[in-house]
C-alpha cells in the first residue's frame, strides 16, 4: 500500500513524533498536492499508535495548513503554496499591516513578475499564448465582479509564470500574491481599474507572442507599477 513507508512510532512525545513523520512525508511529495491520505485505521496501523494521538497529529497539521479534513469524506493534501504561506500570513495578520508593508510586497512581486515575463516571452509555445489569451477573455466577462476578476487576474500572472518554466520563482509568487490578495482585490474594486489590468495585460501578452523579452519585461513593469498606485491607503489587516 502507498503509505508503507511510515513506520512505527518509538518515542514518548508521539503527537510531536506524528507530526514530524507526516510533515517529512508531505514535504518530500510522497502524497501529492490534492491526493487523499489513507483513512486513520491504516495510518494508526502504519505507525504503531492510536487513534487520539493520531487525530491531534491531523488537527495540528490541519491549522498550520498541509492538510484539509473534510468530514464524511477523507484527509487530502493541501497545495505547498497554502502551507508555505501560512506562517508568512500569521506574522502579518497578528502584527497589523501597513502601508509600508504594501509597498514591500510591491516591490518583491516586481522583482519577480518583471523577469517571469521575460522569461514567459523567451518560452512560450503556442499552447502557452492560448491559455494566456484565455485569462484575459475571462478578466474581460468577469469586470463588474471584482471578488471573480481578481482570480482571473490572479489566472493570468500564474499562466505567464507556468510559461516561464521557472518552479522556484513560480512559488516565490504564489506566496507574495497569497499575501496580496486583500490588497488586491481593494484596488481592482476601484473604477476603472479593472478595464486598465486588462489593457495592460494585454500588451504583456503581445509582448509574448513576439517573444520580445526586453518588451515583455517593459509591459509588466509599467502594469505591476500603475496598478500599486491603486493600493488603499490605510492600515489593513489580511484575512487567513
Amino acid at each position: 500500500m502507498k503509505s508503507d513507508f511510515l513506520t512505527p512510532v518509538t518515542r514518548t512525545t508521539l503527537t510531536a513524533d506524528i507530526c514530524k513523520k507526516m510533515v517529512n512525508q508531505l514535504i518530500r511529495g510522497s502524497w501529492k498536492s490534492g491526493e487523499k491520505i489513507p483513512p486513520e485505521r491504516d495510518l494508526c496501523r502504519q505507525l504503531g499508535v492510536g487513534r487520539a494521538s493520531l487525530r491531534e497529529a491531523l488537527k495540528a497539521l490541519e491549522i498550520i495548513g498541509m492538510i484539509e479534513i473534510r468530514l464524511g469524506d477523507g484527509t487530502y493534501v493541501c497545495d505547498r503554496s497554502d502551507f508555505l504561506s501560512r506562517p508568512l500570513l500569521w506574522a502579518i495578520a497578528g502584527a497589523g499591516t501597513t502601508d509600508a508593508d504594501a509597498r514591500e510586497l510591491v516591490e518583491a512581486r516586481t522583482l519577480i513578475e518583471v523577469e517571469l515575463a521575460g522569461y514567459a516571452a523567451e518560452r512560450a509555445s503556442a499552447e502557452d499564448i492560448k491559455r494566456l489569451s484565455e485569462t484575459i477573455e475571462r478578466m474581460e466577462s468577469t469586470k463588474k465582479d471584482p471578488k471573480e476578476f481578481m482570480q482571473a487576474d490572479i489566472g493570468f500572472h500564474l499562466a505567464v509564470a507556468r510559461t516561464a518554466s521557472s518552479k522556484i520563482l513560480m512559488n516565490a509568487l504564489h506566496l507574495i500574491r497569497n499575501l496580496m490578495q486583500e490588497w488586491i482585490l481593494g484596488a481592482i474594486s476601484t473604477k476603472g481599474v479593472a478595464e486598465k489590468a486588462c489593457e495592460q495585460h494585454k500588451k504583456v501578452l503581445r509582448a509574448i507572442e513576439q517573444h520580445d523579452r526586453a518588451a515583455a519585461r517593459e509591459a509588466m513593469q509599467k502594469h505591476l507599477q500603475a496598478m500599486s498606485d491603486f493600493m488603499p491607503q490605510r492600515k489593513r489587516r489580511l484575512h487567513i
